[in-house]
């Protein structure tokens, strides 16, 4: 299905937000996600579905100073 993924438009093979993740390559990293500019808490995912022209924006901590 086609989704935009931190604003690239991506055909991604996945029914859930979990599965996209997974096949994003995510795996099981620290993320943070929004569906369609909503926060999804990670124990949520799986039972996130997705649609056709989602938006997705996934969001990695980063250390610095």
């Amino acid at each position: 299905m086609k989704l935009v993924v931190n604003g690239v438009e991506q055909d991604v093979a996945a029914e859930t937000l979990a599965a996209a993740l997974g096949a994003l390559e995510y795996g099981e990293a620290l993320v943070a996600t929004a569906l369609n500019g909503e926060f999804v808490p990670a124990r949520k995912r799986a039972e996130t579905f997705l649609r056709e022209d989602d938006r997705i924006e996934i969001v990695a901590p980063r250390q610095g100073g």
